[in-house]
């Protein structure tokens, strides 16, 4: 078998950090990775990096600014203040706030950067990084044990280099975030093979394709329970097979999610070791530059031996191992065959017994026949750093701004106030023809006011406002669905721990000097989230909000006070209509 230039990614303080005690995710099964992959002696046969950890302005490449400073800035402590009582950003139980959360998704992401990087330079053949893979994470959400979905952020770093990209997620549940971020374009191409039927996340039907450009481009390949190594590669070698002739990628990303294995504590399919290893065999097999990345995978024993296998198989030497384990520090977590297998059990395969195997592969292809080849990408030299560093705004972060920066940023602030105020007076006379004074209802929106407005006049029919069905979400541990516990309309975690008035607080972030929480808003928050409180359980309806908000905090009138407070901006617009 050809040899290939394997880099291989790990950082030492990975595996100390941990979800909380009980918590299914295991973030030291990485530590074990590695220590089997020592014990073997594969680290000799391979590039080993300590990648860089991400900054938060690279994760805000695909997530936004508030989100990332939340997780720069959450403790256990603050979680339940920062997040509106769990209603925005770590939204039900399967995401903590643990000790050290941004560390540990810095040293996920930046190992899945890096290793974009290392391929596209053209350095490796193969690039690992076992501490990636969290599929989950949305653009301003965390889900799914993922809190930055570094598969994106890989991806778009590829996209630098490469005209098209193709990712495959064999995690037993659906690729989401992936899929939902490059829904709409032709440059990436997602497929996932999942279970599928009420189960986390509850997406991932035949019929999510694409929109747009991204029309086709999405390929889904729902699993009942059960499925085996023979019937998983009757599907996956044609579907991938065909997608390669039609997409033809210039590079590959896999997801290995190994909660497919057989055994898994929250997976329900039934793979082998060598069956899920199989998908990575078979890529190698096209010699297309490939990134392997971790995922999903909750019996952590069998977690650590599928990807020391599937490293094993990335460096072709799957079959010069000997599967009887060497010592190893965690040698008897492996017992008591200690032995590098994960074999299938008497599981019954759904897939086969109801025949719905066929008609999903079929749809597969069909879908996949109807594009026209791969699609032609224009492409342009891309300059390393942005065009701020280039031209030295970033200095400020260093070196500090003087006095005559802060005059002239003031003075922008306030031109920029003043056009902001005439059109939201403008927006607000215009919104106020097609209110109905029949009802007292809440309307708050993180757009502007004169977006709002635009939106409606060109768009009668969208819906801009979350309906109390768009806010459910589904837990990964229990399957079940629940309400997030918010507001009406779903939009009160964007006035940053405002509290009403006609002037909502202009958010801030990455701003030098932040303290550990949302301090610069002080005991605002407290106030706003007690009036909130109140009016949902139906007191104060008659008082006065700002009589209110002095009572909840007598010093209220800014955050700054005098004429420096006019530098808040209208970022949300609220009204109360009655």
């Amino acid at each position: 078998m050809s040899k290939r230039r394997v880099a291989y990614y790990y950082d030492p303080d990975v595996g100390a950090y941990t979800y909380g005690l009980g918590h299914l995710m295991k973030p030291h099964r990485m530590r074990i990775t590695h220590e089997l992959a020592t014990a073997y002696g594969m680290l000799d046969k391979m590039h080993v990096l300590r990648p860089r950890r991400a900054s938060p302005k690279d994760m805000t490449a695909f997530h936004t600014d508030e989100y990332i400073h939340f997780l720069h800035s959450v403790t256990p402590e603050t979680v339940e203040k920062m997040s509106y009582q769990r209603s925005r950003f770590l939204v039900g139980d399967d995401n903590p706030a643990f000790e050290g959360v941004f560390e540990f998704c810095s040293i996920s992401a930046g190992g899945s950067v890096s290793a974009s990087q290392r391929i596209a330079s053209g350095a490796a053949d193969i690039a690992i990084n076992w501490a990636g893979g969290l599929h989950h994470a949305k653009k301003r959400e965390a889900a799914g044990f993922c809190y930055i979905n570094d598969i994106v952020l890989g991806i778009l770093e590829l996209l630098r280099t490469y005209p098209r990209v193709l990712y495959i997620d064999i995690d037993c549940h659906h690729g989401d975030g992936v899929e939902e971020a490059f829904y709409t374009t032709d440059r990436v191409m997602t497929c996932s093979f999942h279970k599928f039927g009420e189960f986390f996340p509850g997406t991932g039907t035949q019929d999510d394709r694409g929109t747009g450009k991204g029309k086709g481009y999405a390929v889904n390949v729902p699993f009942k329970d059960g499925i085996s190594d023979e019937t998983f590669r009757s599907v996956f070698d044609p579907v991938i097979t065909r997608i390669l002739d039609v997409f033809r990628p210039s590079a590959v990303v896999l997801q290995c999610g190994a909660d497919s294995l057989a055994g898994d504590k929250l997976g329900c399919l039934n793979l082998s070791m060598k069956g899920h290893a199989h998908c990575v065999q078979f890529l190698r097999k096209f010699n297309v530059p490939l990134i392997l990345l971790g995922g999903g995978g909750y019996t952590v024993k069998n977690v650590a031996r599928a990807w020391t296998y599937e490293t094993a198989c990335a460096l072709g030497i799957e079959n010069e191992i000997d599967l009887n384990l060497p010592w190893n520090e965690y040698f008897e977590w492996f017992g008591p065959t200690y032995r590098l297998e994960v074999p299938e059990n008497n599981m019954e395969d759904m897939n086969v017994k109801e025949g719905s195997l066929d008609s999903v592969r079929e749809v597969a292809l069909e879908q996949l026949q109807q594009l026209q080849g791969p699609p032609s990408v224009q492409m342009q030299d891309v300059p390393k750093t942005s065009v701020g560093e280039h031209l030295g705004f970033g200095k400020d972060e260093e070196e500090g701004r003087d006095e005559l920066d802060d005059r002239l940023a003031q003075h922008s602030r306030h031109v920029y106030n003043l056009q902001d105020t005439e059109s939201t007076v403008d927006s607000e006379e215009s919104d106020s023809s097609d209110t109905d004074g029949s009802s007292s209802t809440w309307r708050r929106t993180p757009y502007r006011a004169s977006s709002v407005s635009r939106a409606i006049r060109r768009y009668p029919s969208v819906q801009l406002y979350t309906s109390a069905a768009e806010r459910k979400r589904m837990s990964i541990v229990t399957g079940k669905y629940y309400d997030i516990p918010i507001q009406e309309n779903g939009f009160e975690h964007y006035d940053y721990g405002a509290a009403p008035s006609a002037r909502g607080t202009k958010r801030r972030f990455f701003q030098s000097g932040l303290p550990a929480g949302w301090d610069d808003v002080g005991v605002v928050v407290d106030g706003s989230i007690n009036l909130r409180t109140d009016i949902l359980n139906g007191y104060d309806r008659g008082a006065s909000l700002a009589g209110v908000m002095e009572d909840a905090d007598p010093g209220y009138v800014d955050d700054e006070g005098g004429e420096e407070g006019d530098d808040d901006d209208d970022d949300v617009t609220m009204s109360i209509e009655s």
